[in-house]
């Protein structure tokens, strides 16, 4: 198959059959989505998110006890948890460690890499790319602008000139907007080493999030998932991309209020910070665990408009390939055309 040689490198470095990596969405990736995606050949992340450790902790071996797939941990550097994630998951001899949210130190990369683990950083823009390279990352994800959640602010089709076409020195992962097999083809074509998927997985059997939430995925357009406006420096916010909708509209209303309490001094800029993840935690845990959809956080990226059907993992691994082979051969079958 002309895809697994394309896959070939992404899948040893990661050591699972695809390099088709799930992302790790708080409340969403558990131990059950984690290892259906492992089963399927996929990686799955772990979704450390501002859990209690021992929470996390019992996520990681609930995980191992379901499954020997591999698998990794995802953290968060600006969740009010990440310093007790961090001392928790460096003992825990786990095999793949991404951070998100921020930049993370130099000396925590160096200390997950002295355990064994290999360490993923999320590159959102070029000078963070080489920076992150410079501390020691063993590998990149650019994430487009057009992915969920937390998001940077370059679409992913300038990420990919900028820094894939020009780094040769670490695997690059590329993530955001992505989820169907044609386009994962082309990425790989591109000389990505995988893809990073996750509105698409949020859409499967085994993702434990409540049905209205995903009802509200199937109903959504690609233009329905926008990103949260910043509206003062002194207040960096990351913007969130979801599905607007009242709690859309509360999280700027709570910026506002922070922003008086740092001009009043009520309030330092780490706290301001702070209080904004946590918002974020318990909006989303709203409206994925209890279903609250009108004041809940939506968070979905803009591939949201490409999924309107509900599939296994499995399922939903087997188009992605065979749809994957099908673009290669059609790719080969136009350049032979060429002569």
């Amino acid at each position: 198959m002309y895809i697994e040689k394309l896959m070939k490198k992404g899948s040893a470095f990661l050591g699972s059959k695809y390099p088709i990596m799930c992302g790790a969405m708080t409340w969403v990736s558990d131990a059950k989505l984690v290892t259906a995606v492992g089963n399927a050949g996929g990686l799955g992340l772990l979704a450390g998110g501002n859990a209690p450790v021992d929470a996390f902790e019992a996520e990681i071996l609930k995980t191992r006890e379901m499954s020997d797939n591999p698998f990794g941990v995802n953290l968060i550097t600006v969740s009010p948890n990440y310093k007790n994630h961090l001392d928790m998951v460096l003992n825990m001899d786990v095999e793949t460690v991404v951070f998100a949210g921020s930049i993370p130190r130099a000396k925590e990369i160096a200390q997950v890499k002295k355990r064994g683990a290999k360490v993923l950083c999320f590159a959102a823009t070029e000078a963070l790319a080489y920076k992150l390279i410079s501390m020691g990352a063993d590998a990149l994800i650019l994430e487009g602008s057009e992915a969920g959640g937390h998001i940077g602010p370059v679409a992913l089709t300038v990420l990919l000139q900028q820094i894939l076409f020009k780094v040769d020195n670490v695997p690059i992962f590329v993530a955001g907007g992505i989820a169907t097999g044609r386009m994962m083809a082309h990425m790989l074509t591109m000389g990505a080493m995988g893809v990073q998927l996750g509105t698409r997985f949020v859409m499967s059997k085994e993702c434990t999030a409540h049905y209205k939430f995903k009802e509200q995925f199937i109903k959504a357009k690609a233009r329905d998932a926008i990103a949260t406006p910043a509206f003062d420096s002194r207040l960096p916010v990351i913007p969130v991309r979801a599905l607007r909708n009242e709690g859309h509209v509360k999280f700027g209303k709570l910026q506002l209020e922070l922003i008086e309490k740092l001009e009043s001094n009520e309030i330092n800029r780490n706290d301001a910070q702070y209080e904004v993840e946590r918002f974020w935690m318990g909006a989303l845990r709203n409206a994925v665990v209890d279903g609250d959809t009108d004041f809940g956080s939506l968070m979905a990226g803009q591939a949201v408009g490409l999924v309107d059907e509900i599939m296994s993992i499995q399922e939903i691994m087997d188009e992605l390939i065979t749809d994957g082979e099908q673009t290669l051969a059609d790719i080969k079958d136009q350049l032979c055309d060429c002569k």
